[in-house]
């Protein structure tokens, strides 16, 4: 199966999503399953993880109501308060729905040493006895903390987006490479390869331009812990669903056709156990 490991639905309101900026007022509407499911077909990607955009248990109920409707929606990562004093009892509660996967939280918003505050620990502690993912939302000014972060856990399976967001249009900095490899080296973390189109400065780019920081994730990772995701809708703020795709496996061509199966859909399939 192909999957797309990383994508969002929305109601768009003006308060809770104003993250969205004016350059990208063409995401400023709703976006359903409904809006997506013709677009996968099109693109022979049989289904999708659901990532939270929001952070509320709201999303996460949201996420999974959704994928009780829509089949194609293999897996939730949704949100809950590792601050929380019932983190246990929210992640017992959402557990019992097969689909909810794992959780994200919005650290790129947070200062970089919001992760490693002992409340935060300690709700990653907890978070370690219920089998889920984590996603990291992270800069590369808080990958340091990350690495810290990742090292604490050494059981936590880990997924880093969108390679932490570097500046494509700059091309590959010494610094995020050292970070990057530092990262990589930690066996319990995997990365998609997402999130980049919007990562250009004014949106403009070739698919030429992803490449290095794709065959640098490869040679790091290696092929058994990178997975593609469109980061839908956001993407469309830079270009279309098919050109996320088209990128990645233009990339991936030029290596074997196992290589190729396993990032476009086979190691999302196990990460999340979908």
């Amino acid at each position: 199966m192909r999957i797309d490991s990383h994508q969002h639905f929305w109601k768009f309101g003006k308060e809770k999503d104003a993250w969205i900026p004016d350059e990208m007022s063409v995401i400023r509407k709703d976006f359903f399953p409904e809006n997506l499911k013709p677009i996968l077909e099109r693109n022979k990607v049989d289904g999708c993880v659901a990532v939270q955009a929001a952070p509320t248990e709201n999303e996460t109920k949201f996420l999974l109501n959704l994928a009780k409707e829509y089949e194609f929606i293999k897996g939730v990562v949704g949100w809950v308060d590792f601050t929380g004093d019932n983190l246990e009892e929210r992640l017992a509660h959402f557990s019992k729905d097969p689909k909810f996967k794992g959780v994200r939280h919005l650290l790129q918003a947070k200062p970089a040493s919001y992760m490693l505050q002992p409340k935060f620990l300690k709700g990653m502690e907890v978070f370690g006895n219920f089998n889920l993912t984590y996603d990291l939302l992270v800069l590369e000014n808080q990958l340091a903390n990350t690495i810290e972060l990742v090292s604490n856990f050494p059981n936590q399976k880990f997924v880093l987006n969108h390679l932490a967001k570097p500046n494509v249009s700059k091309g590959i900095s010494k610094n995020w490479k050292e970070l990057i490899t530092k990262l990589a080296d930690k066996k319990n973390v995997s990365c998609k390869l997402s999130g980049l189109l919007t990562e250009t400065e004014n949106f403009n780019w070739k698919p030429e331009d992803f490449y290095p920081f794709f065959d640098f994730a490869l040679e790091v990772f290696g092929p058994d812990r990178l997975m593609f995701g469109s980061d839908w809708p956001v993407s469309l703020a830079a270009g279309q669903y098919s050109d996320t795709v088209n990128i990645t496996e233009d990339f991936l061509k030029t290596r074997n056709e196992i290589v190729l199966e396993k990032i476009m859909g086979l190691n999302a399939i196990n990460f999340y156990q979908l």
